[in-house]
């Protein structure tokens, strides 16, 4: 009878019949009596999810100037206004990369700052919905400590700040936020409160029926992403530390055990690699989840989705875990996705015995709820009204600014044939970029003056989430919105001092984009891999010059590389002007040790191609869109070799010179057409 009672508490508890009934508060105050002896029972707690939402407040792209029902936190509060509504117990929680991102974000840090009584955009948003907490993710370190400090209403021992007794206290979010792995190197606590015990009541129901309001105590923890070190290390370089996850874990879960957790939920801004674990693991959950004590973990970071079906990558495949149901080593994990087009829920079924609560793991369940209804008819869930309305204003004025124009092109740039050669959105970012190093080495290292400066970007907009997820900038007057296409980062310009093996090293790795092709294969083969498109680094200098021949394994693709006509010495010096993501090791491009950084600029890229175009009044193609630098080695395939990008885009792939380009597949079911290659011409 019992067994039978608990599956209808089960089936009762999946039609909100618990109520959760205490806000949250912090482990220090409003302490419940648990005096009381525990009554046995079961009832269900849902933990909803949001992660790595980027500032995207509203379904609207400020580069195109209009309106994208894809993405954005008003659908988002659509979905957890229902979430709150369908299910009794509710937590909400936000997993970090919430405050950089879009426009709206640059604006308010860096074109027209907010002041220290105004509440960051994307906070007002959050506050109208109502979440339980939050943790940092890496991008939250982009705009630097004391941005980071003012925006969040926390106070930092650091060296760069005064002294907390002399800080102001500023508006942050109604919302804590946890971290117990970014530390002070002034006193080494961390910076936000490791975790927060939050104190609430589930109604519970005994065996006989009988209902009782039982308390329960839920520890959440926060991880940051260790490599933020290298990430901003302009910002973060003699200020923090960053502990590994996997040890921040095993410090402080005791600890609010200790102070009486029943359960413990991490908040951990990463996916799951299941390679060998290291202190400076990005995405370490995969070890996480065997800290013992954990009950639950919300990831992030990779803008993927967890649970996932159908997934055949060697991850997905390792022992432990189960893509399919949700679970990394037998705990409960889930990934939204990004940019608000998803939530994630995990549904703890909890069982409450006279020693506490306890998770019951064959009754839990993960799964996501999408802002997406139907794919075939692109329809979407409803904005909420009230998210446009309490930031009307300052959407407005981004809308204003980036209207400000800065000059004319006679030419498109796009990336939508990037991964095949297509460099016309790239090259005028990698021009101002060397002409800036070029005329700071010139003025102020005359030590370097002889040796070559050029430049490297990437496709920063390269189709990975869906056709509007390439950079167009069409011919015409240009604006300050086109320059963000263009560059999409608050990345600063960087210039490193390297060699020629390191220069194709560094394109051997961009060439990890591509699949090794087998020229005898009559199947279909893929270009690409997911390999990230801003990952894929490319010259687009005249005088240097390479091909990739995809047919040969990764770190052996670059052939013919010369520059000015004559083969590379591995030994020849060469300034790069790139960003200081890729300087400091982002994307672990081999070679970019920190000894190597000749300039760390101030200025940030955008603003540098912005004072580009502006000088340069007027860009035509045959200056500033036809260079490419690389092509694929010339081989004839038995079988396609195929691509993905934006529909009905063949006129324009030809009319830029790639006349080996085909339609494979006018139409691959989510707006994108399937192209081919041929390769030998």
């Amino acid at each position: 009878m019992l067994a039978g009672f608990k599956k209808n508490i089960i089936i009762l508890s999946l039609l909100s019949i618990v109520v959760l009934a205490l806000d949250a508060c912090d482990s220090s105050n409003n302490q419940t009596d648990t005096t009381a002896t525990p009554i046995v029972g079961n009832s269900e707690l849902t933990l909803v999810a949001t992660t790595d939402l980027h500032a995207n407040a509203l379904s609207y792209d400020y580069f195109k100037l209009s309106e994208d029902q894809n993405f954005g936190f008003e659908r988002t509060a659509t979905l957890l206004r229902e979430m709150k509504s369908k299910y009794g117990n509710v937590l909400l929680l936000d997993n970090g990369d919430t405050i950089q991102g879009t426009t709206l974000a640059d604006y308010q840090a860096q074109v027209n700052p907010i002041s220290c009584d105004e509440k960051l955009a994307i906070y007002q948003v959050m506050d109208e919905i109502g979440y339980d907490a939050g943790t940092l993710g890496n991008h939250e370190f982009n705009y630097g400590l004391p941005y980071l400090a003012q925006v969040t209403g926390a106070t930092f021992n650091i060296a760069a700040l005064p002294a907390v007794s002399e800080q102001k206290k500023c508006v942050g979010p109604n919302f804590p936020l946890v971290s117990s792995n970014v530390w002070s190197q002034k006193d080494g606590k961390p910076l936000y409160k490791p975790y927060i015990i939050l104190n609430k009541s589930l109604k519970t129901y005994d065996a006989q029926g009988q209902e009782s309001l039982v308390p329960i105590k839920i520890a959440v923890i926060g991880f940051t992403p260790p490599p933020i070190m290298n990430w901003d290390k302009r910002w973060l370089a003699g200020q923090i530390g960053v502990s590994g996850v996997v040890e921040a874990a095993e410090k402080y879960v005791p600890m609010a055990k200790a102070e009486g957790a029943d359960l413990v939920i991490a908040l951990s801004h990463g996916g799951y690699s299941t390679d060998a674990y290291s202190a400076e693991m990005e995405n370490a959950n995969y070890y996480l989840a065997k800290v013992p004590g954990i009950d639950a973990i919300i990831m992030g970071h990779t803008h993927n989705e967890f649970p996932l079906a159908s997934c055949n990558s060697a991850a997905c495949n390792t022992q432990g875990v189960d893509s399919k149901n949700g679970f990394l080593n037998g705990v409960p994990a889930v990934m939204a996705s990004y940019w608000g087009k998803a939530v994630g829920l995990i549904h703890l079924t909890l069982e409450h015995d006279r020693s506490g609560w306890k998770v019951i793991k064959d009754n839990t369940r993960v799964e996501l709820e999408k802002t997406l209804l139907d794919s075939s008819t692109k329809t979407y869930v409803a904005a909420d009204p009230s998210i446009l309305q309490t930031i009307q204003a300052v959407h407005e004025e981004v809308i204003d600014y980036v209207k400000t124009p800065i000059g004319r092109s006679d030419f498109d740039m796009t990336t939508f044939f990037a991964d095949v050669g297509e460099a016309s959105a790239i090259q005028i970012v990698n021009a101002a970029q060397a002409d800036y190093v070029k005329t700071y080495v010139d003025l102020n290292l005359p030590e370097y003056h002889d040796i070559p400066v050029l430049s490297v970007s990437a496709p920063f907009k390269g189709g990975f989430s869906g056709v509007g997820d390439f950079t167009v900038v069409e011919a015409g007057n240009l604006s300050i919105y086109n320059a963000a296409d263009l560059y999409l980062y608050p990345n600063t310009v960087y210039a490193v001092l390297v060699t020629g093996d390191i220069v194709k090293d560094w394109l051997e790795k961009s060439a990890q984009r591509f699949n090794q092709i087998d020229p005898a294969s009559d199947m279909a083969q893929n270009l690409t891999t997911s390999f990230p498109s801003f990952n894929f680094d490319m010259f687009t200098s005249d005088d240097l010059k390479y091909q990739i021949d995809i047919t040969q394994p990764v770190g052996k693709r670059i052939v013919d590389l010369t520059y000015k006509g004559q083969a590379i010495d591995a030994s020849q010096q060469f300034i790069i002007a790139t960003n200081n993501y890729r300087a400091t090791g982002g994307g672990g491009f081999p070679g970019l040790t920190a000894e190597r950084i000749i300039y760390a600029s101030p200025d940030n890229n955008r603003d540098v191609l912005i004072n580009y175009i502006k000088n340069r009044a007027v860009l035509t193609r045959e200056q500033d869109g036809n260079a490419r630098s690389w092509r694929f080695a010339p081989v004839t395939t038995a079988g396609p070799v195929i691509f993905r990008s934006a529909a009905d885009k063949l006129a324009y792939a030809q009319s830029i010179g790639l006349m080996n380009i085909s339609v494979y597949k006018a139409d691959d079911g989510n707006g994108m057409s399937l192209y081919q290659i041929d390769l030998s011409k």
